[in-house]
């Protein structure tokens, strides 16, 4: 069977509302709910609604190629509401394929003076260092060797990396916020999926390996014979780990989910990625006024077949 007659279809609706006890004079926000082109995604369409109605979106890339789009409200307003509406086609990745081993990944990562990088590992490159909620630091060195042992190949450490966090760490959503340090979350082996994506990122790059954090969505599935709830899906955070290619190419990267201790596949919708979750949140922003605020989010997943003709506004 081939690739293209395994696609699959999903809607996507990302409705976001914010409830201020002040008028907010002046709100200034950016988006990054673009589903990005990749070989195994398209992006059908893609539409965003905001009320107060702002005079202009403009949409531009940043510097990892991500979507953006940002606007300005500069009349009082009490709430604002942005409601993201996408449709995106999946084919299969497969698994990945082996690669290098990591000590010989890392030692080509590494900074030679004078050395020409090819523009993929160059890109990579961005990827190797601390950054806002990533560390690199011994204890993440010393709980990745168990898995990262020398000549094992990127992948299968990869692998390893992935489902001991997987089973040593427990979801629990009343654990963290967004802003727990990462070396909170190792110390308490648990939080959530943006949690564990900084965890695994952090002993990645401890070792020397090239990591980017992905924000997307994951279809989940009602219980049997129960059905599909709108809106009580959430965004979701994986990492993707950069393979040299051994002949000097443009290598390749391979993503890896520690929530659920899979390869990510036609299950995972990608938005964007940066070195954490700052540089990807879904939307961020800075306002004047506004006093204290409130924050509702509602995520709805769909295949196509069930999603047509559907109102997902809530």
């Amino acid at each position: 069977m081939s690739a293209a007659s395994q696609r699959v279809v999903y809607r996507i609706h990302h409705q976001t509302h914010y409830g201020y006890a002040l008028p907010v004079r002046l709100s200034h926000q950016v988006l990054h709910l673009t589903p990005r082109e990749l070989p195994w995604q398209q992006c059908l369409s893609h539409t965003v609604n905001v009320l107060p109605a702002p005079q202009l979106v403009r949409s531009y890339a940043d510097n990892f190629g991500n979507i953006i789009k940002a606007f300005s409200l500069d009349t009082d307003h009490t709430s604002l509401d942005v409601q993201a509406d996408s449709w995106v086609a999946l084919t299969p990745r497969g698994q990945p394929q082996e690669s290098m081993a990591w000590d010989e990944a890392a030692m080509s990562m590494a900074y030679h003076g004078g050395r020409m990088m090819a523009p993929g590992m160059l890109d990579a490159s961005n990827f190797l260092f601390e950054s806002s909620h990533v560390r690199i630091k011994r204890e993440f060195i010393r709980y990745a060797a168990e898995c990262f042992v020398p000549g094992v190949s990127v992948v299968e450490g990869v692998r390893a990396l992935m489902m001991r966090i997987h089973e040593e760490f427990a979801f629990d959503p009343t654990a963290t916020t967004v802003s727990t340090p990462v070396t909170e979350v190792f110390v308490n082996r648990r939080g959530v999926c943006q949690d564990f994506a900084h965890l695994m990122l952090s002993c990645l790059r401890s070792i020397g390996l090239a990591a980017r954090y992905v924000s997307g969505y994951l279809l989940t599935e009602p219980p049997p014979g129960q059905p599909r709830l709108i809106g009580a899906d959430a965004s979701h955070a994986w990492v993707s780990v950069y393979c040299p290619d051994p002949a000097g190419g443009e290598g390749s990267w391979v993503d890896a989910d520690p929530t659920n201790g899979v390869f990510p596949d036609t299950s995972h919708i990608t938005l964007g990625w940066g070195r954490d979750f700052l540089d990807i949140s879904p939307l961020r922003g800075v306002l004047i006024g506004g006093g204290q605020q409130t924050m509702q989010v509602a995520v709805t997943v769909m295949p196509g077949e069930e999603a047509r003709g559907l109102q997902l506004s809530i």
